[in-house]
């Protein structure tokens, strides 16, 4: 099943968009390649730009908070687990010492590498990083794996604290959905949300036997989805046919 994610609000799409980077930056970090590590920098480079906002870790920590306080609620339930709650809780406290112990914006710190920044000015610029251009930078990529990847590493390290808050903070959303089967009809389907849950995410879950892409729109009141398949000519096209779909909608 190829899964598809739908954020409700601002919020929410920027952490998927920084869970996305941060995914991919562990991936090409732990490769060997060069051109592996050329990609791992340029996303670096996106991460820098997403996390540029300076609201964005007063964000993260207002939301920890009001996961901890949620939690502070279940205490002396008979039906919860104090210790996988101690434990949830303690997780919360530790991303919430560590990106309240970074001084200013998340990565910020990255600015004041020199080499960096001057890669950064050059791989703007398409072919921008060709040996001619930035001879330092194609001397790096010539350097040991394990120098490189040390590098790497090292320059990675500055958004840790936030990676480890956005997959606690998404856990917990994509745990508070439940699945459930629907069909969109002639290739359509609609959903209206009821007021008050203030849904964050939908999840949609779609057989890749089908051939199908969804289209997905929405709101706080509600969401649609156009499924689309390929045409004789390679071109997208709305599809007719009945088809089973996975919802999941978290709050």
């Amino acid at each position: 099943m190829i899964l598809y994610e739908y954020p409700f609000n601002e919020r929410i799409r920027t952490y998927l968009r920084l869970e996305h980077l941060l995914r991919r930056l562990g991936e090409l970090v732990a490769r060997t390649q060069a051109v592996d590590h050329h990609y791992a920098i340029q996303t670096l480079f996106e991460l820098m730009d997403v996390s540029s906002r300076s609201d964005l870790k007063s964000e993260v920590m207002k939301d920890i908070e009001r996961h901890k306080q949620v939690l502070n609620g279940y205490r002396d339930s008979p039906s919860i687990s104090q210790q996988a709650l101690d434990s949830c809780i303690e997780q919360f406290d530790a991303c919430f010492a560590a990106l309240n112990s970074d001084s200013g914006r998340v990565g910020y710190s990255l600015t004041g590498n020199d080499w960096l920044m001057s890669v950064r000015n050059r791989m703007a610029i398409p072919g921008g990083t060709c040996e001619f251009d930035l001879p330092v930078y194609h001397d790096w990529l010539h350097r040991p794996v394990e120098v490189r990847q040390r590098d790497l590493a090292q320059w990675s390290a500055e958004f840790e604290g936030l990676n480890r808050a956005l997959s606690l903070l998404m856990k917990l959303l994509r745990d508070s959905g439940m699945p459930h089967k629907v069909v969109a009809m002639e290739g359509q389907f609609q959903q209206h949300l009821p007021a008050g849950r203030g849904f964050q995410l939908l999840r949609l879950r779609l057989d890749p036997a089908q051939g199908l892409v969804p289209e997905i729109s929405g709101n706080r009141l509600l969401f649609s989805v156009r499924l689309m398949q390929r045409g004789v000519d390679g071109r997208l096209q709305p599809a007719q046919a009945n088809a089973p779909l996975e919802v999941t909608l978290c709050a």
